[in-house]
């Protein structure tokens, strides 16, 4: 796992607006997303019903990158406004089925995780550049 600062302040008291995390193209990466998100919306101050819909979300995005992508995954989360926390998550775009490890999962047992990411957020999308497609959603705070 790498991790950087985006965007630093010229000020020390104050907190990056946005940070990354490159993961590992296992299934063990979401585990370790959802570790480095906690640590983030701690120091962002963010209130635990937010940061938990925001846990949420980036375990199923990087899951999703995971298991129906190519490497490399990467995380990224910002705060575009005081009370909108983004969770992207980009990756080397979508893989062939024998690639993904769906090919013989039951229809019921994947599915679901785009439809948490509506739930949970106030916007979402997903946008395609030069090889990488990334995922994002905008959690509303509180």
């Amino acid at each position: 796992m790498n991790t950087s600062p985006d965007a630093r302040s010229s000020r020390p008291d104050e907190r990056p607006r946005s940070v990354s995390c490159r993961l590992y193209h296992r299934p063990e990466s979401s585990r370790i997303a959802r570790r480095f998100t906690r640590a983030t919306l701690r120091a962002w101050a963010v209130d635990e019903v937010t940061a938990d819909k925001v846990l949420l979300v980036v375990s199923e995005l990087v899951t999703n990158a995971v298991v129906h992508a190519l490497p490399p995954v990467t995380l990224r989360l910002s705060r575009p406004s005081a009370h909108v926390v983004r969770a992207e998550v980009a990756d080397g775009g979508p893989a062939r089925a024998q690639e993904s490890g769906n090919a013989h999962r039951a229809p019921e047992e994947h599915g679901r995780g785009s439809d948490i990411v509506v739930c949970l957020s106030v916007a979402h999308g997903c946008r395609a550049d030069h090889g990488t497609v990334s995922r994002w959603a905008d959690v509303g705070a509180a």
